[in-house]
């Protein structure tokens, strides 16, 4: 079954081992082939964008995803594994989903888990900006 795309102008798109740049108007494509990875620019992630240990995480799934040899990702990506569980343990369930998919070779759905990780990172995070530390006076007793 071959899959539609549709572009918006100057978009960018990853078909293979090659980047494809939209022109200035609207485009549709028919993409019909076995098993080509296929990345629209909203989901590619670049050294310079992935930011955060499970951007990272992402990175090394698609790099994976792109690869004629995944393999050659393992260790970057397990080793990026490892540090997440460690920082993050309620990442869990999301790197147990990514491993699944990288075991069974559909790197594609282990990218979907992937950016499920990224949001509940993202989550997590905004957590953290929104709690207060109460202020009992004490910092300005200490200052005077």
């Amino acid at each position: 079954m071959a899959l539609k795309v549709e572009l918006k102008p100057n978009e960018r798109i990853i078909i293979g081992a090659c980047v494809i740049t939209n022109s200035d108007q609207r485009a549709r494509l028919v993409i019909d082939g076995d098993r080509i990875p296929i990345l629209r620019e909203k989901d590619i992630l670049t050294p310079d964008t992935a930011n955060t240990p499970a951007r990272l995480v992402y990175l090394a799934v698609q790099l994976m995803y792109l690869s004629p040899d995944p393999m050659a990702h393992h260790p970057t990506y397990f080793s990026l594994v490892r540090d997440i569980i460690t920082a993050m343990p309620s990442a869990w369930p999301f790197i147990e989903g990514i491993n699944n998919h990288i075991l069974n070779g559909d790197l594609y759905h282990a990218l979907k888990e992937a950016k499920k990780l990224i949001g509940h990172e993202d989550q997590l995070l905004a957590e953290a900006r929104n709690l207060q530390i109460p202020d009992d006076g004490a910092t300005e007793r200490k200052s005077a």
